[in-house]
């Protein structure tokens, strides 16, 4: 039995200088939807061909190529952060919380490769 409680969901995080732009790239050469620009944020969501996988773009001056963060879904990012802290795994600092939209927190596997955890705050109250 895993630790923490994931759900069938994933998103594909990505470092991008120009989030706009990038997503009509993914659009016309991969086929993947515009979701949604979270402008004051610097995040935009698209739809890939993968049911339960998503792209998450994240706008930076600076990317660095080949970054790429999975970002895995859960249930309650509280008690799934608390049981991976409690197997000794190490997290990135607090839980974020983007009122209304997200909370995320990122931890690393035991070769030191960033992973994410999010939790959906839009489909709450």
């Amino acid at each position: 039995m895993p630790v923490a409680e994931l759900r069938n969901t994933i998103t594909l995080a990505v470092s991008v200088t120009d989030r706009h732009k990038s997503a009509e790239w993914y659009d016309k050469m991969l086929g993947f939807k515009l979701l949604y620009h979270a402008d004051s944020v610097g995040w935009s969501e698209l739809s890939t061909m993968t049911d339960g996988v998503t792209l998450g773009l994240g706008e930076q001056a600076e990317p660095s190529p080949g970054n790429s963060v999975p970002v895995f879904g859960v249930g309650d990012i509280d008690a799934a952060r608390g049981a991976l802290e409690a197997e000794g795994v190490r997290f990135d600092g607090e839980t974020m919380v983007i009122d209304g939209m997200v909370k995320t927190a990122s931890f690393y596997d035991p070769d030191g490769n960033a992973l994410m955890l999010a939790e959906d705050l839009t489909q709450n109250g």
